[in-house]
């Protein structure tokens, strides 16, 4: 690596000199499994300390400022690291090293690993409110796969060399069950406060919920189609359907979590099937493949159910509407109202892209920025839709006047006392046209409510299982 250079990963290292770095000899799929995080710009902070295994943030960024993690960000990782020993009882890797690199340079994503997670967030995220709020589930959900993913997989998944075609039918549970439990243990670890979680799954849950393309296409296919709807475009997104998979398996598994809970009167939870799937003894990172029947099996053995038909009856339904029955039995219901969801307002802030999805049915890029003005998706059939609005299109007015978000959320709140339709001049190619969008319900924004006579379950589900970390 570069002279003054620092790097970070799980391999282990025999000799290091000013010629380079050697590394101990590993076997293939450890080696794919291990990647190495480098940078000028670059710190480790001890996440389990006096501890083993140990447990390692590093950190890369384009600035040394930007390197830094405040104590609240660390403290919360600490009681990522003490929740999941809570939760599955044993842990399948010799150390483990969340690897961060903090750039604009990179596309945001986290991919899983056994030992490690590689994950790329936007430069100033560990410092920037809104930032992290969009980013608040990534490390939670990379390090919960070393579990789910890369201990357990489902047996399509687990393929013997790396030129057999994969089955990715069950990635509801592979990224589903994981996607949950990262909202569940980045609220646990107090990164999401009750009142943030409850924002994200509105938001969430409400898109999900409104989803035109899910009258075609059931989850399902969504996991089946996972190399063809990776990096397609925003364009379509609500006839198309995206890694859905990912989202509405939250539904699911807090629909199973709320059963077993309500079946067996509060004794056992979704908790007690991973520690006893996922747990068992600690080892080295080791591989064991699953079948959905083997999933079945375990969870009849925490509460007695025809889960086969409820997990089939969910990932294969054409809807319409989300699956919401486990929100409702944990106490919440979807509402909404002229103010904005706040994590909403986070992800606008991080992304500069206004989201008009539950009003006039459309998502813009902002005036400035990548892909300025752009129209980035419009919703099968929304009032926008109707009107004659694409993605693709540039937004150019509001009724007359140069567009701004505050311009258009000022329009959609004008119309409401109104019969005129709101007029957006967009710019198509080098064509010009007005579109006129025939809303008059205000601003919509989706937030929980709780349902009145109903327990707070899901209070209970997200409360810390460990003892506070110092």
């Amino acid at each position: 690596i570069p002279a003054g250079w620092k790097y970070a990963t799980a391999l282990p290292v025999t000799k290091e000199s000013s010629d380079g770095i050697e590394f101990g000899t590993v076997s293939l799929t450890t080696l794919v499994d291990s990647p190495v995080l480098t940078g000028s710009h670059m710190n480790t902070y001890d996440l389990s300390p006096g501890k083993i295994p140990a447990h390692r943030l590093n950190t890369a960024a384009d600035s040394a400022a930007m390197a830094e993690v405040p104590q609240e960000q660390i403290t919360v990782l600490r009681q990522l690291v003490a929740e999941t020993g809570a939760l599955f009882g044993a842990r399948h890797y010799r150390h483990y090293d969340f690897l961060l690199a903090l750039t604009d340079h990179l596309q945001p994503n986290g991919l899983e690993h056994h030992e490690s997670s590689d994950n790329r967030v936007p430069e100033r995220t560990m410092h920037d409110a809104d930032l992290m709020e969009t980013q608040m589930d990534l490390l939670p959900h990379e390090f919960f796969h070393s579990w789910n993913g890369k201990f357990r997989r489902p047996v399509g998944l687990a393929t013997p060399n790396y030129q057999e075609p994969m089955k990715s039918d069950q990635l509801w549970i592979y990224e589903g069950l994981t996607q949950y439990y990262g909202v569940v243990l980045a609220a646990r670890s107090g990164g999401w406060k009750p009142e943030g979680l409850r924002e994200y799954l509105a938001a969430t849950f409400a898109t999900l919920n409104d989803r035109p393309g899910r009258t075609w296409r059931d989850l399902e296919d969504t996991a089946i189609s996972a190399q063809l709807l990776y990096g397609v475009r925003v364009a379509g997104t609500s006839w198309r359907r995206p890694v859905d998979y990912y989202e509405e398996s939250e539904l699911i598994w807090l629909d199973a979590d709320t059963l077993i809970r309500e079946k067996t009167g509060g004794k056992k939870s979704l908790d007690d099937f991973l520690r006893a799937f996922h747990g068992g003894e600690g080892s080295e990172p080791r591989l064991i493949p699953y079948t959905l029947d083997d999933v079945v099996a375990a969870l009849n053995a925490i509460a007695p159910n025809d889960w086969k038909q409820f997990f089939e009856e969910r990932i294969r339904s054409h809807g319409p509407g989300a699956p919401l029955a486990g929100l409702e039995r944990s106490g919440w219901k979807i509402v909404f109202n002229s103010t904005m969801n706040e994590h909403e307002k986070s992800e606008e802030e991080a992304e500069h892209v206004i989201d008009t999805q539950f009003s006039l049915g459309f998502s813009a890029h902002y005036p400035s920025g990548d892909n300025a003005d752009e129209i980035a998706d419009v919703v099968a059939g929304s009032p926008a839709a109707k009107a004659g609005l694409a993605a693709g299109m540039k937004l150019v007015a509001v009724n007359g006047r140069k567009w701004t978000p505050d311009i258009l959320r000022e329009a959609i709140l004008a119309a409401k006392g109104s019969k005129e339709p709101i007029e957006l001049l967009v710019e198509n190619e080098e064509f010009f046209q007005t579109v006129k969008v025939d809303w008059h319900g205000g601003e919509r924004y989706p937030h929980l409510e709780a349902i009145a006579g109903k327990a707070d379950v899901l209070g209970e589900i997200v409360k810390a299982k460990a003892p506070a970390v110092r």
